[in-house]
């Protein structure tokens, strides 16, 4: 098993830039996608982002050109940058892994993070 912890949310005002990072307590061999979602008060969880294995990266059009993600191998973590934020960019950050395999020849699963609030100011 793999626990994903998100942290860098908080409070910024419009315009300003903030910095998620997702933990994983482990490594993880392999992957299908490695991605951050996000689900605003009464909304539905939507992708944001995500990075698939070989490094090609997917945004939602709502964030091109503003965030940006990226992985480092070695330490195991997932982060989210996040520039030009706007009050729509309000939400819990979900830091998701899809197809992950521990070892080789393991069985494949979805992770997930518990959220981390990001609150943008207007």
């Amino acid at each position: 098993q793999v626990q994903l912890v998100e942290s860098g949310g908080g409070l910024v005002q419009a315009g300003g830039s903030l910095r998620l990072s997702c933990a994983a307590s482990r490594s993880i061999y392999s992957f299908n996608f490695m991605g951050w979602y996000r689900q605003g008060l009464g909304e539905q969880r939507e992708l944001v982002a995500q990075i698939i294995t070989g490094g090609t990266t997917n945004y939602a059009d709502s964030v091109k050109g503003r965030f940006a993600i990226s992985r480092n191998n070695a330490r195991n973590t997932v982060t989210l940058q996040m520039n030009s934020l706007k009050p729509e960019d309000t939400a819990v950050y979900y830091c998701n892994v899809a197809g992950a395999r521990l070892s080789l020849g393991a069985p494949s699963r979805d992770y997930w993070g518990q959220g981390t609030q990001v609150t943008v100011s207007s």
